[in-house]
């Protein structure tokens, strides 16, 4: 039953948020460059909160409690580092690919994200309006990367899961529940930018909102595989929750700041990620 849970809420988060990118890309294709960046600092701030306050405190304190042993901080150091690298080449590979859609980074082409346009690979439309074919090529590029990068983060929700006592009791509270919802709302750029590309090079809106949609699978099959790796023994859960915090704090400085911040360079997208961290510091407390 627990797995049962696992998948539905899963399924709702990746499919649920990449999917939800997919239409706003195919319905809306613009959105405020100013609600992006406080949208995505704020879930920076939050994911940044479940790390620090849960995800790396539970092995310390079952270290403290003698259920670990004393090396385990050395353990967790490593597991973050590789969930961090895991993240960061699977985010490389990506640029490098979406990159090749444009044959030149000048000043219409910035090799930076400082407009959701950008972000979303849809201001390519405009500057090559002849080049469907290559816009569509992209558009896959980007489905495929995606749903791989999808799979790491479903197993930071599977691996918080890991440490809920009974998950289909609490299915819809606790940190697992909250990383979720955050990783949910980190898919809807995500999802903004396969649609756009498949969009414009000629697909039909509602066959590439599935197909967006569709990319999200393999955060459902990253959170069976956290969560039954948690689930071995105390070790491999420590590990489990390692390679998610070094995944999330990737997501967190290596992607959603930097593009906050160059979307609107103004200081409340510092306020938004505070706020979030308090916000997520209360909802891991409650």
């Amino acid at each position: 039953m627990n797995y049962l849970a696992i998948v539905i809420i899963t399924f709702i988060s990746g499919v649920g948020g990449t999917g939800l990118g997919g239409v706003v890309g195919a319905v809306l294709r613009r959105e405020s460059n100013k609600i992006v960046s406080l949208l995505l600092s704020f879930a920076a701030g939050i994911m940044l909160a479940v790390v620090c306050f849960d995800l790396m405190s539970e092995p310390i304190e079952m270290m403290r409690a003698g259920e670990l042993p004393s090396y385990i901080p050395f353990v967790i150091v490593a597991a973050v580092a590789v969930g961090y690298a895991v993240v960061y080449l699977l985010n490389y590979a990506i640029d490098k690919r979406t990159n090749r859609e444009v044959k030149h980074i000048d000043e219409n082409h910035p090799a930076t994200a400082d407009d959701l346009d950008e972000l979303i690979h849809s201001n390519h439309l405009e500057s090559h309006k002849n080049a469907n074919s290559n816009l569509f090529i992209a558009g896959l590029v980007m489905m495929s990367a995606i749903a791989l990068h999808n799979l790491p983060e479903g197993m930071v929700i599977g691996a918080t899961y890991a440490v809920t006592p009974d998950v289909t009791a609490n299915l819809f509270s606790g940190s697992g529940f909250i990383m979720a919802i955050v990783i949910g709302l980190h898919n809807i750029p995500e999802g903004m930018a396969v649609s756009v590309p498949l969009i414009s090079g000629g697909m039909g809106k509602a066959k590439s909102i599935l197909l967006t949609a569709l990319s999200g699978l393999p955060t459902v099959i990253g959170a069976v595989m956290g969560f039954a790796l948690g689930g071995i023994n105390k070790i491999m859960l420590t590990l489990s929750l390692g390679f998610a915090s070094g995944a999330m704090l990737y997501v967190v400085f290596g992607e959603l700041l930097p593009e906050s911040i160059l979307m609107w360079k103004s200081k409340l997208p510092a306020l938004s990620l505070f706020i979030g961290v308090l916000v997520g510091f209360l909802l891991v407390l409650f």
